[in-house]
């Protein structure tokens, strides 16, 4: 697995990457990639460390594991490249979207737009083998993701944590709040999408980040 972190990241979590067990999920995660298909391709890995330094993160969206179909994951939590059909939970975001801050639904799921103004859209777990949820979980990759919402957690500038569901709220233990937020709702896949509307998580993030002096996100996703 020959995964590169920006400069910004390699910083506060390089030596995450020469602890042991992130050796032994390297090794996991190569064997995995000869047997079957793997997503995301490895170049995207690490996509949502790309797409929002250290310093930039005003948002960490936590997600659980990968899209598991063809074509779905490319590193950034609930997201699908262009071209690609938006799975049921981002159908449900967007619908959560346009009630709550009035944005039309996109004929797209690409969501990097989030991710370049600050939102750090993370999996717990960065892996996935095809057609096959969680079957990359307990394997290294939470112990990583966890390193990294501590090394959020101690930074001076605060970040609001969006964790939807039962599994990313569990991981509010990891933050100090305040100085940081942390604004929770259930998730938005159609097991606990009755509950997720009319949560507003949108919102109360934009108030959150009004409330530490940054600007709201603009969280409108144009057509392509």
């Amino acid at each position: 697995m020959n995964l590169q972190l920006p400069p910004s990241w390699r910083d506060v979590l390089g030596a995450e990457l020469k602890k042991p067990y992130f050796a032994k999920l390297t090794a996991f995660v190569d064997g995995e990639r000869r047997k079957h298909a793997v997503y995301p391709p490895e170049v995207d890995v690490f996509n949502a460390f790309k797409f929002t330094l250290y310093d930039d993160v005003k948002v960490l969206l936590l997600g659980q594991d990968p899209y598991h179909d063809e074509g779905q994951a490319h590193g950034l939590c609930f997201s699908v490249r262009p071209g690609i059909r938006p799975p049921p939970s981002l159908v449900n975001v967007f619908e959560e979207l346009k009630n709550d801050r009035g944005c039309p639904v996109p004929n797209n799921g690409y969501l990097e737009l989030w991710a370049r103004q600050g939102v750090m859209l993370l999996n717990a777990v960065l892996t996935v083998c095809a057609h096959r949820a969680n079957s990359h979980a307990n394997k290294g990759w939470e112990t990583f993701t966890d390193a990294v919402i501590r090394a959020l957690n101690v930074r001076t500038k605060p970040v609001v944590f969006l964790l939807w569901g039962a599994y990313a709220q569990r991981k509010s233990k990891l933050v100090d709040a305040p100085p940081h937020v942390v604004v929770t709702a259930a998730h938005p896949s159609p097991l606990s999408a009755m509950k997720f509307f009319g949560s507003r998580p949108f919102s109360r993030v934009d108030a959150a980040l009004e409330e530490l002096g940054e600007k709201p996100i603009d969280w409108c996703i144009p057509d392509l």
